[in-house]
């Protein structure tokens, strides 16, 4: 069976390209992984997130913030189709500071972007008064905050069971454990599955986060993307404590408080560790302190898909047009230009958004490690 478009992986990013072709009408099959691959989609923290991204490349905030705007839209069409609220909530987000002086120094660097941007980067600073209004757990030793109003968050695991529904419901296909051991093209492409499945398709998108890796250069890709471990802590329900989201902690939509997450470079292991876990309690219960009264009830270890310059990855492939790679490390953010901007690249239209600055071409003269 012929399709238009073969999606090499079935995470967030994925499934939010698929659902975006299949919205035009595209026959699409979407090829996820075993149970034992890893899935940043199952164990991420949720931000719709603007804050400090792109501070030294501007391209790459103004294309999170064309997401982070167009978010609203899927998550109503998400609704109206599946019955399934991802829980969207985008009245802002901080970043804290333990010293005037770190403060200080961000929002200079936050000042340089906004320039770039024209002046579209709506933040406020908030001193310790300011921020107790609006916060009125939060603990004594955070002296002030960034709050920026293009944030949010998100229920991830809510937006992976919508895209996965209403991707089934416009007539997708989406087949399970079907790890991709070959790509070749003969006119078609043709992919060839572990289990012996093999699919044919006019075009295919790699978007297997780290799986990319092993089965990119296949494809023409250089795939230069590592693991880095994220572990994360989730208390029991409770009643209303956080306002809005920080890097450290948000109440989510059922009232645990998600805390998080850390940066390690531990290769593929994706376990829980006794010092990590403690060290994000302690930041926690530092900003705040109610928290050391809470009840840990989960936690647990994920790995997110890293370029060299953390940036994402969008190129065709120079050696087989018509393949393309798709990856980054903010899917949940980038959800929905995904789904509703790529497809315009990936078809080739004249609205197709410039992503030439996310080519591999940029590592050219750079080592990728």
């Amino acid at each position: 069976m012929g399709f238009d478009y073969a999606i090499i992986g079935g995470g967030v990013v994925g499934l939010s390209v698929a659902w975006g072709l299949l919205r035009r009408g595209h026959k699409v099959v979407v090829l996820d992984g075993s149970d034992g691959s890893f899935r940043a989609s199952r164990g991420n923290f949720g931000l719709v997130w603007v804050q400090s991204k792109g501070l030294d490349r501007p391209e790459y905030a103004r294309w999170s913030q064309r997401s982070t705007a167009l978010w609203r839209s899927l998550a109503d069409e998400l609704l109206a189709n599946t019955g399934i609220d991802v829980a969207l909530r985008q009245t802002g987000g901080y970043w804290f500071f333990k010293s005037d002086t770190d403060l200080a120094a961000m929002v200079a660097k936050y000042e340089g972007l906004k320039a770039q941007l024209g002046g579209d980067y709506p933040y406020e600073i908030l001193d310790q008064d300011q921020l107790r209004k609006e916060e009125p757990q939060i603990g004594p030793k955070i002296t002030g905050a960034i709050l920026h109003h293009q944030d949010g968050h998100a229920n991830p695991l809510k937006l992976l069971r919508a895209l996965a529904a209403d991707t089934r419901r416009l007539g997708g296909e989406v087949l399970t454990g079907k790890t991709v051991t070959a790509i070749t093209r003969n006119g078609q492409f043709r992919v060839t599955c572990e289990d012996g499945t093999v699919v044919e398709a006019a075009k295919t998108v790699m978007t297997a986060g780290l799986g990319a890796a092993g089965i990119g250069p296949q494809m023409g890709f250089r795939a230069p993307v590592r693991p880095q471990r994220g572990q994360v802590l989730i208390t029991e329900k409770l009643p209303k404590i956080i306002n809005r989201p920080s890097l450290v902690a948000r109440q989510v939509d059922e009232g645990g408080i998600q805390i998080g997450a850390t940066n390690e470079e531990v290769g593929f292991d994706d376990s829980v560790t006794l010092d990590g876990i403690a060290g994000l309690a302690r930041e926690a219960i530092e900003a705040y302190p109610i928290l050391g009264r809470a009840q840990l009830i989960r936690s647990w270890g994920a790995l997110r898909v890293l370029t060299p310059d953390g940036l994402p990855i969008y190129q065709q492939s120079p050696e087989m047009p018509g393949a393309y790679m798709v990856t980054c490390h903010s899917a949940i953010t980038l959800a929905a230009a995904h789904a509703l901007l790529l497809p315009d690249w990936l078809d080739g239209t004249q609205g197709a958004p410039d992503l030439e600055v996310f080519s591999e071409r940029r590592f050219d003269n750079a080592k990728t490690g």
